[in-house]
């Protein structure tokens, strides 16, 4: 069973959800806690993995990303989780989740400018994360205009092996 956080670990989280630049000496005046009880509650949620702190990127100021969201149909005979994981794990993927409704899995994806990483993320790469037959269809969902939406990059957007545009 998940357990909740408590209600300084929430504000923590809070506070570094809306910036997450402030110091430990900053974080602790701003929560009225003391430095070691911050230290030591940042190291627990890092270590629990409950916590991650990132930079994201704002996509909508971002012409050379394209996002996606992908709809996906299995035959996971009870197995969709182990399916999204496999999934998750793929290049250009940020999340994968296992949802209610006319999907069985919805797959968050950014690639960088180019739509051919798209077609091959969902041609190649998401039915090939299932045994054969357990992707029974999927459906692509371009976002062509977004609002608030903050994304940390996939592993294979901007690798390094990319050349830069001149």
């Amino acid at each position: 069973m998940r357990e909740h956080l408590d209600l300084t670990d929430r504000r923590l989280v809070k506070q570094l959800s809306q910036d997450a630049q402030p110091g430990i000496n900053r974080l602790a005046e701003v929560l009225a806690i003391s430095v070691p009880t911050v230290r030591s509650r940042l190291r627990n949620l890092l270590d629990r993995n409950l916590l991650k702190i990132v930079g994201l990127l704002n996509l909508t100021e971002r012409p050379e990303l394209i996002s996606a969201i992908v709809g996906i149909n299995a035959q996971g005979r009870g197995r969709a989780r182990e399916l999204a994981q496999r999934i998750s794990e793929l290049p250009f993927v940020n999340s994968a989740s296992v949802v209610t409704g006319r999907f069985d899995i919805i797959v968050d994806v950014t690639v960088a400018g180019d739509v051919a990483d798209l077609y091959r993320v969902t041609s190649e790469l998401i039915p090939g994360a299932g045994e054969p037959g357990e992707v029974v269809r999927s459906e692509t969902f371009v976002v062509m205009a977004s609002c608030n939406k903050w994304v940390s990059l996939p592993e294979g957007c901007w690798s390094d092996d990319r050349k830069e545009p001149a």
